[in-house]
């Protein structure tokens, strides 16, 4: 259970940090996550000073901490507690991958983050739809963990 713990508070931990630390950033980087078309991208990152754009790629560093982090949370939590217990079997094994899937989404996102903002590459169209793509399903799969923690919360409570 210690584990459980400690994966969860440096998680909360470093969200915390790594939002603050990008607070300065204006268009936030959500824009950035979800800017599908090269456009959209670009216009985001000139809006950025040089220095707001390196701030950004800082964070890439520990944002991998982050997100290895909140995988092993979820999957500590889905496995060594009986948290998901009320769901069945189906929803207990989907906890089980939703937090680490939604880290493999999370670690691609930035891999496509680091390219796209070394130098301008406005001619790959894909990689900006692929990059949204990994950050779509990223936010889906933590929604989707936090609600069924809730739903089984709620059912256990019966």
């Amino acid at each position: 259970m210690r584990w459980v713990w400690m994966s969860g508070l440096l998680a909360l931990v470093l969200s915390a940090a790594i939002t603050v630390y990008l607070w300065p950033l204006s268009p936030g980087v959500l824009a950035l996550q979800f800017a599908w078309s090269p456009r959209t991208f670009g216009e985001i990152i000139h809006l950025w000073p040089p220095e707001d754009l390196e701030r950004y790629r800082r964070h890439l560093v520990v944002d991998h901490v982050l997100l290895l982090s909140y995988a092993a949370f979820g999957w500590l939590l889905a496995t060594r507690t009986r948290a998901f217990e009320p769901l069945g079997r189906a929803g207990r094994a989907f906890a089980r991958v939703c937090l680490p899937l939604a880290a493999a989404f999370d670690a691609a996102e930035n891999a496509f983050h680091a390219w796209l903002t070394e130098v301008p590459r406005f001619d790959t169209p894909l990689t900006y739809l692929l990059s949204t793509a990994c950050s779509s399903l990223k936010w889906a799969l933590l929604f989707v963990f936090a609600a069924l923690l809730l739903w089984a919360c709620a059912r256990g409570e019966d």
